[in-house]
Formats: C-alpha cells, structure tokens, sequence
C-alpha cells in the first residue's frame, strides 16, 4: 500500500511538473523571435554601412586631385574669360560658374552622367552607346573635345586598374570611341553600386572645385576666396544634379554661348597656362 501511494505521488508531481513547463516551451520562441529579427536588422545596418563607406571612399579617390586624369590642367576657357575680363574676382566667377552649372557646360555633363549611370545599371549596351556617342559629339569646341576626353580615357585606365568591375569591362566592349569624362565616371559608379544620387553631386562638385582651381590661379584670387565661392555655389550644384536626373537624353542642351566662345577663343590665345 505504501509503495501504490508514493507511485501515486510520483506520478502527479511529474504530471504537475510537466504542466507548468509546457506554457514556457510554448512561449520561449515567442521571445526568440523578437530576437532574431532584431538581429538580421542589426545585420542590415552594418551592411549598408559598409556598402555607404566603399561608396564615400571610392568617390573621394576618383574625384580627388589627387586622381591621374590631369584635370588641373584645363580650365574650360576660363583662361579666355580672364584676358577678356569677364571674370575679375570671386563675384564675377560666381556668376559665371553658376551659369555653366544651370545652362551649359556643366549641367550638360550632368545629363550625360546620369544617362550613362542609368544605362550602365540596367546593362543597356545600346543605350550606353548612345549615350556615348552623344557626349563626344556634344562638345562646342575642340579643346573642350580634347579635355572631356583625355580625361575619360585616364581615368577609365586608373580605374580599370585599381578599381575592375564588370561594368567597366562591358563598357569597353560596347563603345570603342573616345569617351567623355561623365560617361566615364557613370559607369564605374554604376559598376560599383554607387547611386546616382549620391555620386552625381559628389561629380559635379569636382568639376565645380577644378573651375574654381583655375579662377584661383588665373585671376589671381585667394584660397579662401576659393573656398567661399565653392560654398555659395553649393546650391547651384544641388539644383543642377537634382533637375538631371529627370532630363531626357534628347533635351540635352546649352545655352552659356559666352562660355563656349571662351573655349574656342581660348585655341588662338596667344599666352596661356591651360590647354582648354
């Protein structure tokens, strides 16, 4: 009899057991699952912060100076502008690139940029061939010729070199023509998984700092002087990449017809610092 009870009291102690773990087992992956998506979006952020600094460190590298595509070496007829006095100090420079950046030169490279970005992501040959084509053709002078693409073709070599992507290789094979600078800059950006909305302001900021390089130079103006008219000028590059990005590639235009009488001006000029 003894043994019959304690069997008893065994058996309803691990039956009692039992029913009070099973509403913890129900519930343990309840809480993993808060857990676990809590991680995958840790994960996500490294991620994408990892992808944000190859882009900021890709883009520094390859719009930087320091970059061996010779940009110091062109000024886009500002020389001209200088020796005829259209540009005299940091207001008149203002005014000028403001102009490039909003009619002519600058805005036109930036509608090229985005197309070549674009046809470059999707893997559009003929698209990227078109795009090609147009930015060599587009250019009012041969000195603006020769400066678009000397520095396009340098830099697809350093990059094709240091910073190889397939995006570069199928470019290479779909156009065999001499290529403009913001076509260039496109595709890599494109091969590298760099936006555009990231990388076109970063671009035109470039070629922004590079004008005022050469007005700095020439006219002569201070480098803190410089450095205000690349601030003021900060809006300009932000409304000309923002208004870009919805232009399509048969509106491309130019309507800065002084800046472009500046560069074929400046082929005849007698003395001169820059080669456009």
């Amino acid at each position: 009899m003894a043994l019959t009870i304690t069997t008893a009291m065994i058996t309803a102690t691990v039956t009692m057991a039992k029913s009070r773990t099973r509403p913890l087992l129900r519930s343990s992956p309840r809480k993993r699952g808060p857990r676990k998506v809590k991680n995958r979006r840790a994960s996500r952020g490294r991620t994408n912060g990892r992808l944000e600094s190859a882009a900021l460190y890709r883009l520094m590298a390859w719009l930087s100076p320091a970059y061996p595509v010779g940009a110091f070496s062109y000024s886009s007829g500002i020389e001209w502008a200088v020796e005829a006095g259209d540009i005299r100090d940091a207001d008149s420079l203002t005014a000028w690139l403001a102009t490039i950046l909003s009619e002519g030169g600058g805005f036109a490279d930036a509608v090229l940029f985005v197309h070549a970005h674009r046809a470059s992501a999707n893997e559009d040959t003929t698209a990227l061939r078109a795009v090609a084509e147009l930015a060599t053709a587009f250019v009012p002078s041969k000195e603006r010729f020769l400066e678009t693409t000397a520095q396009g073709g340098a830099f697809l070599e350093a990059t094709r070199s240091a910073w190889w992507c397939e995006a570069i290789g199928r470019f290479e094979v779909a156009w065999n023509g001499p290529v403009a600078l913001p076509v260039a800059v496109g595709v890599a950006c494109a091969g590298h998984g760099i936006r555009c909305k990231t990388a076109l302001p970063a671009f035109l900021q470039a070629l922004t700092a590079n004008w005022i390089s050469a007005g700095v130079r020439l006219i002569p103006l201070g480098q803190t002087d410089g450095q205000r008219v690349l601030a003021v000028l900060e809006a300009n590059v932000a409304a000309a990449a923002a208004r870009a990005v919805n232009v399509p590639l048969g509106d491309i235009g130019s309507a800065a017809f002084r800046a472009d009488l500046a560069s074929m001006r400046h082929e005849t000029q007698y003395t001169r610092l820059f080669r456009s």
